[in-house]
């Protein structure tokens, strides 16, 4: 269903329309025949769109104004900390000293930008309690990977080749299994308890001498505190394994606690959620990774070290797992989450989570008289409401989702974690104003209205996007790939 008339590019091509411009070719044009091995050289042109400068430019500020994202609207989705990302992170990022450097110049060269990372290492050892920290894994998921295989050479190294599984609660991100298996280990799953954190007992049940570690997030994902903590790593620990700490939530504890004194043996953090880079679609991230003293010899090589006043790579790392990213990590995330870093200082950083935590249990408190609270307990940065009230009148989670984008909102995670029925889990971040949660929350209170007075609206709903309903199982499922010539 098409609410607006929104072409694809190919749909405003018209034969010979140009919209670039090249400076003539000043070196002798390649055979490129000659150079391409047999058979991958096309025989065809590419069926490309072919329009002009400015249709090219209204084309796609057209869909622009059709994205969500945090600087055009409130994006409340849990466990993600959607939140703005100050400009002058940005400013700093595009420096020439920072943006026309080249990863492989020499080390002497590029002595400013190995003082800011080793300097952001330093920073973020004093965040988390760690001994070390590393800034070569890419994204969040990358430092999980990475901080298993180290656990994994530790274990190896010591001879203890049985120790093959990772707990993982059942309220975990998808990503704490998915991370344990490609790093050729097995997951065991820990139950939560009827207060939504870790069950002691179960715990006891499952560790053993075959426990590599425990993957924890804290506050976890239902946006509770895992008030036993230091038992679950005394419990782990005594048993022979290592605790993970899963960094998505640390925007919950910034400068309030740190995993390092809560137990943690490795810990990853989230530089393009917690420390403002571009998440998603808007840039690459950064999961670099902390660890205790006994794993720091399998630390990624090269590690970035200083000798005197000198800056270095050091690749004399003889038990390292190896390099786990080319060149070292993406620089200008870790020059934007460097520049939040210093521009917040302490008092800061110890804010964001201070107001992170009070607009959500502001928030929370207020729907709790409309939707389910499967946890009625103070929450942290996020909270998990349940629609099970509005399903027995017919209308799912999914319907309210699609019902907030009528009104511009980007919905919240939803259906997850799966031990919640009909999870709507919410995180306005430290970023959003009482104005724009109170907006939210109206529309949420109004939905729940609706899904009583009139449930159709809300089923049917979207009704003012581009594109109505549609059928996510199948599209994910079974994708369809339109290419088209003009």
């Amino acid at each position: 269903m098409h609410n607006q008339d929104q072409k694809l590019i190919f749909e405003v091509s018209t034969p010979g329309r140009v919209g670039y411009s090249l400076p003539e070719m000043d070196v002798p044009e390649a055979d490129v025949a000659a150079l391409l091995p047999e058979g991958y050289l096309r025989e065809e042109e590419p069926l490309l769109p072919e329009v002009s400068e400015l249709d090219i430019m209204r084309h796609y500020t057209s869909l622009s104004r059709r994205n969500h994202g945090v600087d055009s609207g409130f994006y409340p989705l849990g466990s993600c900390t959607m939140k703005y990302n100050p400009k002058i992170n940005e400013n700093v990022a595009r420096y020439n000293g920072f943006a026309h450097i080249h990863p492989l110049q020499d080390e002497s060269s590029v002595q400013g930008a190995l003082e800011l990372l080793y300097d952001l290492q330093q920073h973020l050892k004093e965040i988390t309690g760690m001994d070390e920290v590393t800034l070569q894994p890419a994204a969040g998921a990358h430092g999980e990977w990475t901080g298993l295989m180290m656990i994994r050479a530790y274990h190896e190294a010591n001879g203890d080749l049985k120790r093959t599984k990772v707990i993982v609660p059942d309220s975990a991100h998808g990503t704490n299994p998915a991370s344990a298996t490609v790093a050729g280990l097995e997951t065991v799953t820990v139950k939560s308890n009827e207060d939504g954190l870790v069950d002691l007992e179960d715990l006891r049940r499952v560790v053993g001498e075959d426990t590599a570690a425990l993957m924890l997030t804290n506050p976890n994902t239902l946006g509770l505190f895992e008030e036993n903590i230091v038992e679950i790593a005394e419990i782990v620990h005594e048993a022979g394994g290592k605790v993970y700490y899963d960094g998505a939530n640390l925007n919950a504890v910034l400068s309030k606690a740190r995993p390092g004194d809560m137990g943690f043996d490795v810990v990853h953090l989230n530089l393009h959620k917690t420390f403002t880079g571009p998440h998603g679609g808007g840039g690459p991230g950064s999961g670099p990774v902390g660890v205790k003293a006994d794993l720091i010899p399998f630390l990624p090589r090269p590690v970035i070290a200083k000798r005197g006043d000198e800056y270095v790579l050091d690749y004399d790392r003889p038990q390292s797992i190896g390099r786990v990213k080319p060149y070292y990590g993406n620089f200008g995330i870790n020059v934007r989450a460097y520049t939040y870093i210093r521009s917040m200082g302490p008092d800061g950083l110890k804010a964001v989570t201070e107001y992170a935590v009070l607009n959500a249990n502001y928030m929370m408190r207020r729907l709790a008289e409309y939707y389910d609270l499967p946890f009625d307990r103070h929450c942290k940065h996020e909270f998990v409401l349940s629609g099970r009230r509005q399903k027995k009148l017919g209308v799912r989670t999914l319907d309210i989702a699609k019902r907030l984008l009528d009104f511009g909102f980007h919905p919240p995670t939803i259906y997850f974690p799966l031990n919640v029925e009909e999870c709507i889990m919410i995180e306005p971040t430290e970023t959003e104003s009482k104005e724009t949660l109170d907006s939210f929350i109206d529309i949420m209170i109004q939905i729940a209205k609706e899904a009583e007075e009139n449930p159709e609206i809300v089923q049917e709903a979207p009704h003012t996007t581009v594109v109505g309903r549609l059928d996510e199982t199948t599209a994910a499922r079974k994708p369809v790939l339109r290419y088209q010539n003009a």
